[in-house]
């Protein structure tokens, strides 16, 4: 596919924007159609080098044809957006706290716990004040110094393997995405606690030279939350006593977790009505935390729209990943998310997915499963996530659909 607006001045437009400037490449007249397939492959290497290398080339001033989205799947137009702003549930953790520290209102955290309930079944997203993460700033600045390094250093960690410990890649799932996004990421998965104590990991990016040291502490404190929230969306889901304690025991403690954190870079894109940052998709684990600045780009789906979201300063948003809608049976919602991009201001974020071990299988749990709520979710593992998404595009929700058990036919409840 050919790439058409391409600015090849030497000048380097600034960080993660791609320039408007009127000066555009035109691409070189060739002949023949030796020459012309010769021209695609150059453009497709372009294209899978990332947004990043594209602006760094030159100033776009049209969007390359690889990006744009058909009609029905664009976003709103950027002139709408004031209209379908959205302020998420806010969730104080201090209130939530309380009963580990014997002080406090118990009646607030008592109503506290019944807002965690209704955010997680009404919306799948929260956002979380009081949460003490204080390495928020120092990861967002390390991330701004990595995709601002030059490209050839972000692409010896470039991978089409989605296996890969650590990842750079660009889009969504490169291999089989039809139409590309505008969108770079690093990936970086976390093994346990042990290697999210130590800032040695030789296959961690060794540059900036203090990335594996912030990362890693961000790492902690992002883990140290997910553990706390568990605690409370668990309470909040089947109650206190009894079977919660074993399974809250289990999830969280005796089986450990996973954790993989994703760096998002999103630079200022020409034609923002006409692509996507990221598709309509849900997470795959238990709960996934996220880093925002705030340049705002998240959309939700929310009572049958898009709905852009407006975060908090200083806020950390929470969702619900596919991995606790099953084991929750459906009661708290994996939502549609996407991201959109602007032609003013590159965007960044950073989301630290949790869910059990790879090897661990979630499904529904007993207390929520009787025969006016029948089970309706197989069992599932990261395994047959890692399949599902290698085998499709893995939007729209497909891998969560296709763990559901199909509802009986009328003739069979009968």
């Amino acid at each position: 596919m050919a790439i058409l607006d391409l600015d090849l001045a030497p000048t380097t437009p600034p960080a993660h924007a791609c320039g408007d400037d009127d000066h555009r490449l035109q691409r070189p007249q060739r002949h023949g159609k030796q020459q012309d397939l010769v021209g695609e492959k150059d453009d497709d290497l372009n294209l899978s080098k990332g947004v990043r290398h594209l602006c760094e080339r030159g100033a776009i001033t049209r969007l390359p044809a690889r990006y744009v989205l058909p009609p029905s799947q664009r976003p709103a137009p950027t002139a709408s957006l004031s209209s379908t702003a959205c302020r998420l549930p806010v969730i104080d953790l201090a209130r939530l706290k309380n009963k580990k520290s014997g002080g406090g209102d118990h009646g607030d955290r008592a109503a506290a716990l019944a807002e965690l309930d209704a955010a997680c079944r009404d919306y799948g997203f929260f956002q979380v004040v009081n949460h003490g993460v204080e390495e928020a700033h120092s990861v967002f600045d390390v991330a701004r110094r990595f995709f601002d390094l030059p490209s050839a250093q972000r692409s010896r960690y470039a991978s089409s393997d989605i296996r890969a410990p650590v990842r750079y890649g660009t889009s969504f799932n490169q291999r089989n995405d039809g139409v590309l996004c505008w969108r770079d990421f690093l990936k970086i998965v976390v093994d346990d606690d042990k290697a999210a104590a130590s800032s040695s990991s030789a296959a961690w990016p060794d540059a900036p030279v203090d990335l594996r040291e912030v990362v890693a502490a961000y790492a902690r404190a992002t883990r140290r939350l997910f553990r706390e929230l568990m605690d409370a969306t668990l309470e909040a889901l089947l109650g206190v006593g009894g079977h919660h304690d074993k399974n809250k025991k289990k999830m969280i403690l005796e089986e450990g977790s996973s954790q993989m954190l994703v760096v998002n870079c999103y630079p200022a894109c020409p034609e923002p009505d006409l692509t996507l940052g990221m598709p309509p998709h849900s997470d795959y684990g238990l709960l996934t935390v996220l880093l925002q600045d705030q340049v705002k780009g998240l959309e939700i789906w929310h009572e049958g729209r898009w709905v852009l979201v407006d975060p908090i300063p200083g806020a950390l948003l929470v969702n619900i990943g596919d991995h606790f809608e099953i084991f929750s049976n459906g009661r708290y919602k994996s939502v549609l998310h996407r991201v959109r991009v602007n032609s003013a201001r590159s965007r960044i974020s950073l989301a630290s997915l949790h869910s059990l071990p790879p090897d661990r299988v979630i499904a529904p749990a007993p207390e929520l499963v009787n025969d006016m709520n029948p089970r309706r979710y197989m069992d599932t593992d990261f395994e047959a996530f890692l399949r599902h998404i290698a085998s499709a595009e893995g939007n729209h929700k497909s891998f969560l659909h296709s763990r559901r058990i199909p509802e009986p036919s009328s003739s069979v409840r009968q």
